[in-house]
């Protein structure tokens, strides 16, 4: 029996694996949220047996009512899924219907708008890591429409930190360092801090950029120490781009023409231009994500609307990057480099375009490049933004512990920096 169980969770996690934590596998369903209850721009974290929760939106364009449901998957620190069964990280059922739901008025676009509340008192995780949440229809798990991260924290450590300048002459200017130490609490049985700790950093809440499996420069006790040259510096980037479509009616500067036909909106964007050679010049954003929001008395759940919105990215003297693709980029797109968010070069206005169906609300975006020869497909700010040591970034710094014989990665502990309030000079780090 012992054998046999086994088995049937190497297979469940076998089918999990190819799933991308941050997905959306139908192109009927549009602006997934999945965020701190009240704040759009809060990350899905939640403490271990607290009343904290998250707020999951989501719409399906067409109209009409689907059975959606929703399950946790607890994944390790590598988002690889654990070998638990469910029984042993969840309580009360093993599924939850989604209950919440309302089709819009007023909007020419027809949809039907899904909210629930995480966790739900009759389904909740009992353990602490990075979990998946997985929407699908029809109480069949196999039948999967989303995938969302969910960081659930069971505080026994925290994270000073500060961000330095790279002495490192080659990122002095276009990188940020962050300097940190781990305190592991009193409590915490850690006899090989090398296999048992394992530390990722995030900035502005990516993950396809994350500095991952950080070996400390020092440990003391129950302190670990993480100052190197190479493993956590990431390039600055710049101050990301806005799109202002909280109202059809009154156009934001941004937004070059609108086109109002019977049925639709169609959103005409000023092309936007190599950025990569400009001085840089602060201003307010949201650090690449986005609200579903009106300046209109209208309620943004089910009586905005959408748009059809076209980008276009003008490449210096209007020719294309050799070997190298662009990709519109934010949270707009999932920071995923797919198809959907691919640029396509206009030979005859020399130019990238590309168009995405959104909601009404305000977004960040930005542009980044790829080479095609580049076997990580790691996105590049340095052809369309550029990269400066200035540059205001949020990071997260995420904490895991693996007790002796344990079969999961516990998430013990979430720090916060910024890069202007946490800069050297100031050892600040908040946590979660």
């Amino acid at each position: 029996m012992k054998t046999l169980y086994l088995l049937c969770c190497m297979l469940i996690s076998a089918s999990l694996m190819a799933q991308i934590p941050d997905a959306v596998y139908s192109s009927n369903i549009k602006s997934v949220q999945l965020f701190r209850s009240g704040d759009q721009l809060g990350y899905p974290i939640i403490r271990l047996n607290s009343g904290d929760r998250v707020e999951l939106h989501f719409d399906e364009i067409g109209g009409g009512v689907k059975a959606y449901s929703y399950t946790f998957q607890l994944c390790n620190a590598d988002w690889t899924p654990a070998l638990l069964s469910q029984f042993d990280y969840m309580r009360g059922f093993m599924q939850q219907r989604i209950n919440t739901y309302r089709s819009s008025s007023i909007a020419f676009t027809r949809y039907t708008h899904y909210q629930a509340s995480l966790p739900d008192q009759n389904c909740y995780p009992t353990r602490s890591g990075n979990y998946i949440v997985r929407v699908f229809l029809n109480s069949d798990t196999s039948k999967t429409i989303i995938t969302k991260r969910l960081l659930v924290v069971d505080e026994k450590a925290s994270t000073p930190a500060q961000i330095q300048q790279p002495f490192n002459g080659q990122y002095f200017r276009t990188g940020q360092k962050v300097q940190f130490k781990v305190q592991l609490s009193e409590g915490l049985n850690v006899s090989n801090h090398l296999q048992q700790i394992k530390v990722a950093i995030l900035q502005n809440y990516r993950w396809d950029n994350a500095h991952v499996n950080l070996r400390p420069s020092f440990f003391s006790r129950n302190i670990l120490e993480y100052n190197t040259e190479q493993d956590a510096i990431f390039p600055a980037g710049k101050e990301w781009r806005w799109l202002d479509m909280r109202s059809l009616r009154f156009q934001s500067d941004r937004i070059l023409n609108a086109k109002y036909l019977p049925n639709s909106t169609e959103i005409f964007m000023r092309p936007d231009a190599d950025r990569s050679k400009q001085r840089f010049n602060f201003f307010r954003d949201v650090n690449g994500m986005y609200t579903i929001e009106t300046t209109e008395s209208l309620n943004p759940l089910w009586q905005i609307d959408y748009a059809t919105v076209h980008f276009a990215f003008a490449p210096p003297n209007n020719m294309p990057f050799p070997d190298k693709d662009v990709y519109l980029f934010g949270q707009i797109t999932d920071y995923n480099l797919n198809d959907s968010a691919k640029m396509v070069f206009n030979e005859e206005k020399g130019m990238y375009e590309t168009s995405l169906f959104l909601k009404q609300g305000y977004y960040d975006y930005t542009y980044v490049t790829i080479d095609r020869n580049d076997p990580k497909r790691q996105a590049s700010f340095d052809f369309t933004e550029g990269n400066y040591w200035e540059s205001e970034n949020e990071y997260l710094i995420l904490v895991y512990f693996r007790p002796i014989g344990g079969r999961a990665d516990e998430l013990i502990c979430v720090g916060r920096v910024n890069s202007y309030t946490g800069r050297q000079g100031i050892m600040r780090g908040q946590s979660y």
